[in-house]
């Protein structure tokens, strides 16, 4: 089988299935597992490249969404030769993916038997459904339901320890979790969940529902204990950079988390913004940073860091 994975979720879904070897085409922003790296990439930005703050990127990404054109580019010549028989999206998320739309149009214009499927998890089960999904239609149901056991046995592992500290009198951090800067958005879809799971209380963002543009006025109005940066597509050294550079409010310091110096970048790219197989390394990242006497590192090693406030 040929595939084509037009999600980085979606790419780490089918090598950890062993299917790296069929997968002939990627996205410009697929960089995990290490052996994707030299694949055929189908996708580019449609904005000028070069480092542009998290306002300005939000900014393109807020007018080409509302002018009806995508923040991706296609590149359906190239998809065509590779002549795949899977082509992996979604549509759940205007701003992650090329148009779903472009995708069916680009595949129904192919010679050939093309299969367009749309990933579109909003949880923690629904990221185990893609797992499942991905299996069946590459006759890999078995390598699925491995996968998904050790899996969930690594999260079983952390919900038990998580409540017998709590049996022991640890009470749940509340928390906010940041899935852009500036402006800032509240957490959603799976991550309130995987706050939840590693011992958390998110306190702004919702589960299952789509992120939120907020402002800190509603952070200080939560005042929450942690603060965790992850704002979707960024990697940690580029969360720090961008940290950095983003303007806070004057009473910023009377923020209980940043008067504990409990404000935290993690690597949201890998363990956050993608709903893939590492979202369970994202919650034990989460539950060493909420409760480090007992998650002794259960993170992913250079995943998370403290940011000065």
């Amino acid at each position: 089988m040929r595939i084509v994975s037009l999600l980085p979720s979606a790419t780490e879904i089918v090598c950890a299935l062993g299917l790296g070897d069929q997968l002939v085409g990627i996205t410009h922003e697929c960089d995990w597992p290490p052996e994707v790296i030299g694949k055929p990439v189908l996708t580019r930005s449609a904005y000028a490249t070069g480092r542009k703050t998290s306002r300005e990127i939000h900014r393109l990404v807020r007018d080409a969404v509302h002018g009806g054109s995508s923040i991706y580019e296609l590149d359906e010549e190239a998809l065509a030769d590779l002549k795949p028989d899977l082509i992996l999206t979604q549509e759940l998320c205007q701003v992650c993916a090329v148009s779903y739309d472009q995708v069916n149009d680009a595949a129904r214009s192919m010679t050939g038997d093309v299969t367009v499927v749309s990933l579109e998890p909003t949880s923690m089960e629904g990221i185990f459904n893609t797992i499942s999904t991905v299996g069946a239609m590459t006759s890999k149901e078995s390598r699925a339901v491995r996968l998904l056991q050790r899996l969930r046995g690594r999260l079983g592992r952390y919900e038990r320890k998580v409540e017998k500290r709590r049996e022991q009198g640890h009470e749940p951090p509340r928390v906010v979790a940041v899935e852009w800067l500036d402006p800032p958005f509240a957490a959603g879809h799976w991550v309130p969940e995987q706050v939840r799971r590693a011992g958390g209380w998110e306190i702004l963002g919702a589960e299952g529902e789509r992120s939120t543009q907020t402002n800190w006025a509603a952070v200080r109005e939560v005042d929450p204990e942690m603060i965790v940066l992850m704002p979707c597509g960024f990697h940690l050294d580029e969360t720090v950079a961008e940290w950095s550079r983003t303007p806070r409010p004057a009473w910023w310091k009377e923020l209980e988390a940043v008067r504990r110096g409990n404000v935290f970048a993690v690597d949201g790219s890998a363990y956050f913004s993608r709903p893939g197989p590492r979202v369970i390394d994202g919650i034990g990242m989460l539950a060493e940073i909420f409760d480090p006497n007992a998650f002794i590192e259960t993170s992913p090693p250079v995943s998370w860091t403290p940011v000065d406030s």
